[in-house]
Order: C-alpha cells, then structure tokens, then sequence
C-alpha cells in the first residue's frame, strides 16, 4: 500500500526533473548556432589513432564555424572537446549521469548534465547540423542508429551521417546491405544514402558545410555526394 502511495509522487516528481533538462537544454544551446555532433567511444586512448584523428576533426569543425557537442566524457569524446576547445571554438559537453561515475572531461566551455538518456539525445540531434560517428561500442552504435531512424522515418529533418574510419565500419556496412538490403529487404536501396563512410575530416567537413550553405539545419533532403567518399 506503501508503494502505491509513494510511486505516483515519485513520477511526479521525476516528471518535473524530466521538464527542468529540456528547459535548461533548450535555453542553453538555442543561442549557441551552427554544430556538429561527434560521438565515439569513451574507452579511446590519447595514443590512439581515432582519438587523434577525432581531436583533428573536432579542429577543422571548429575552424569551419561549428561548435562541436559530444558526450562530455572520455576517450573520443574529449578528444572531440579539445580540438574544438583549442580552436577557440564552442566545445559542449552533454553529459549523463551512469551508475559507474562517467567523469566530464577537461575541455568542455560549456557543459551539461542530464539523468535521463532520451532527453541527452534531443539534445545530440536538435542541435546539430551533422553527426561524426567515431568507432565505438554499444553507446555508438546506438546513437548511429537512431539517427537514421529518425531521418528514414521523416521524424527528423535529414542531416549529414558520416561514419569514420572506413576500416572499422566496412564489415557493418557489407552486413547491413547483404542481409538488411539484399537478403530480407528489411530497408530500402535508398535507405543506404542516408550515411556516408569517410576516411578524411576534410571529406566529413565538406559534407556538413555544404549542407549547412545550402539547406540550413532544417533542409528536407541529403546533399549531393552522399554516399562512400
């Protein structure tokens, strides 16, 4: 009887947290323009190849005009956060509350917290005029495919997708387009346009900045070009 008395008043109460994220969310980055979201896994070591080349992609976007928005946490996301920070550039950091302490990294100007996962990810995607997707894990992977979700679906304006590291996605892509595409036609031929695999940042950066000069944050269709570079 306890319990039922107690619940409601707890959802209550978790209704209004839920409501104070997004206020703060939507007050803190309408003002902030232009942004790529970088994602990656936090486990990438400074001595790693893809945190180096993260760091070096964050530096172009920031030198390009974008701010850059990541997880706020380790690995790929600091890597983001710092080429973007030394630029001079906003570096936005969204950070989640985990069981396991996720600890902000050192190169956020701007850094939020959130405890709920789906209003964080509002935030990855209202806010972005593209997503760079570094190797990762199951966070990664996540985040990769909810964004074509959402712009297969229309439930989000389409925007540029761009995969990483063509050597770390290839064997993904190869399985998504036999047995997804091919094999079961759980998608569609078009379906595959809605990502790009890139090896450069300048390639990733061009994509987004030729997006952003030609259809804005909102545009309904993919620029040209979007397919493997």
């Amino acid at each position: 009887m306890i319990d039922m008395i107690e619940n409601p008043v707890q959802d209550l109460w978790r209704i209004f947290r839920i409501m104070a994220e997004f206020t703060e969310g939507f007050e803190e980055l309408t003002p902030v323009g232009p942004a790529v979201t970088i994602f990656g896994s936090a486990r990438t070591k400074p001595s790693d190849k893809y945190y180096k080349l993260a760091e070096k992609t964050a530096s172009e976007c920031a030198k390009a005009g974008f701010a850059v928005i990541t997880g706020g946490g380790g690995g790929i996301m600091e890597a983001a956060n710092k080429g973007a920070a030394e630029e001079g550039a906003q570096s936005i950091g969204l950070n989640i509350e985990l069981p396991m302490e996720q600890i902000p990294n050192d190169y956020q100007n701007l850094s939020l917290h959130f405890r709920y996962f789906f209003v964080r990810k509002v935030m990855f995607l209202k806010y972005a005029h593209g997503f760079i997707v570094f190797p990762g894990g199951f966070g990664t992977m996540d985040e990769f495919f909810e964004s074509l979700v959402l712009i297969q679906t229309l439930k989000q304006a389409s925007f540029p997708v761009i995969l990483m590291c063509s050597e770390y996605w290839d064997g993904l892509i190869q399985w998504i387009k036999t047995k997804m595409l091919n094999e079961h036609g759980y998608i569609s031929p078009e379906d595959m346009d809605v990502f790009t695999v890139a090896d450069e940042p300048a390639t990733a950066i061009k994509i987004i900045t030729d997006f952003r000069d030609s259809q804005g944050k909102y545009g309904l269709s993919l620029p040209a070009g979007m397919k493997k570079a």
